[in-house]
């Protein structure tokens, strides 16, 4: 009886579809302060995602505008 091993790869092209589909977010928030005095402060938020998923995420913390009706 012989065993066979299947490694499941993915392609590019499968990464981009999931990270699209899901997004990715990047937070990072650097502080250098030197004897309490802050010298630089740098923040910054990345987030890759389709923009339909982008729109249900902002939708839900109340990011996009809701149209006005008359």
């Amino acid at each position: 009886m012989a065993i066979e091993k299947s490694i499941a790869s993915s392609s590019l092209a499968e990464v981009i579809d999931r990270i699209l589909d899901k997004g990715v977010v990047v937070d990072a928030f650097i502080r250098v302060a030197l004897v309490g005095i802050e010298l630089i402060a740098i923040e910054a938020r990345v987030v890759i995602a389709s923009v339909e998923t982008w729109l249900k995420y902002a939708e839900a913390v109340g990011l996009v505008a809701q149209p006005q009706t008359a």
